[in-house]
Formats: C-alpha cells, sequence, structure tokens
C-alpha cells in the first residue's frame, strides 16, 4: 500500500524517486484502495504457483541494451552467470551485433527477454529482423512477457536457486503472459 492505493506486487514500481505517489503500477492499476482506514479490493488477482524454496546459489545477471553499444557486456557471462536476463528495446529487441553471441549464450544458460521501457509486455511475432523479439525467442531466448528485467531477474534467480530445469523455468515465464 502507497498513498492509500494497494498494488498487485506483479505491477507495482516505483516510478519517482521522491514523490509521495512515488509507486504505480504502469500497465496496470491498483487492485484496491484504503479507505477510511480499511482495506477495499476492487479485485484479487490471479495467483501463481508457488516457487520451490532455494536449495543451491545461484547468480543471474542483467544486461541493457544501449544504442551503438557493442555485444563486450555478453563476454564471459556464461561463465560468471547461472541465467541472464536481456534488457532490450522495446518491444524485446537487441543490436544486431548480440544476436549470434545472445543465442550461443542461450544455449548454455537460461537467458531471458525483457523490455527495459517499465511497461508493456515482449512481443512474441510482429518483427522479423535479426534482433527482434521472434527472431530471438526462435533462437531459445525466454519471453519475460509483461515482467520488466528486474522482476524478471527475480523471478528466474528463484526458480534457478530451487534448482529448475529449463523447461521448468519456461513454464515460470510462460504462466505469467
Amino acid at each position: 500500500m502507497f498513498a492509500d492505493e494497494i498494488h498487485a506486487a506483479r505491477h507495482v514500481r516505483k516510478v519517482h524517486s521522491t514523490s509521495i505517489s512515488a509507486f504505480a503500477s504502469p500497465g496496470a492499476s491498483p487492485i484496491g484502495h484504503v479507505i477510511e482506514g480499511v482495506p477495499r479490493l476492487h479485485f484479487t488477482p490471479e495467483r501463481h504457483r508457488a516457487v520451490p524454496l532455494p536449495v543451491r546459489p545461484a547468480t543471474v545477471e542483467i544486461v541493457h541494451t544501449t544504442l551503438g553499444g557493442d555485444s563486450s557486456p555478453l563476454d564471459d557471462l556464461a561463465r560468471r552467470a547461472d541465467g541472464v536476463v536481456v534488457a532490450a528495446f522495446g518491444a524485446g529487441h537487441v543490436p544486431q551485433t548480440w544476436v549470434e553471441p545472445l543465442q550461443a549464450l542461450a544455449e548454455r544458460i537460461p537467458v531471458v527477454l525483457a523490455s527495459r521501457t517499465g511497461a508493456g509486455s515482449v512481443l512474441s511475432s510482429t518483427y522479423a529482423f535479426p534482433g527482434s523479439e521472434s527472431d530471438l525467442l526462435a533462437r531459445g531466448l525466454i519471453s519475460a512477457g509483461p515482467l520488466d528485467p528486474y522482476k524478471a531477474r527475480l523471478l528466474l534467480l528463484a526458480q534457478l536457486r530451487a534448482g529448475a530445469d529449463r523447461a521448468t523455468v519456461e513454464t515460470a515465464f510462460a504462466e505469467r503472459c
């Protein structure tokens, strides 16, 4: 609850560094309000299957796309991390120089494709150029759907710490699309 609004964890994010209304649910709305000190829910979000308790350590890195950047942020990630989240442009696009390194990485560890915009979903079949969402998904990346890179990292980290295999990770993300 923030500023008399009740938000679902899957949607809420901090959108301002100091404002009293610093939290919002981009692409969604509050699920309720506090009225005269009493929480009133307008609706209850669908519940997802719980992630099992952690059984092992894991590391998940986020790599951010940048205009004009090269693929050096992807170097040695398979050695340093158990999973990666790509904070991609728009609906899930990366520079063409990232395509082959990401495919090679996705062959070794789970690589999740998220939009860095903070609202909206990764698409699946709208664009078809090298580095587009459909191209990357066909090369083995996993769609984060509507999850931003930070929430996608937490879901991937929880899955990997619980010992999930690739199919289980894919299912966990597909359930949230």
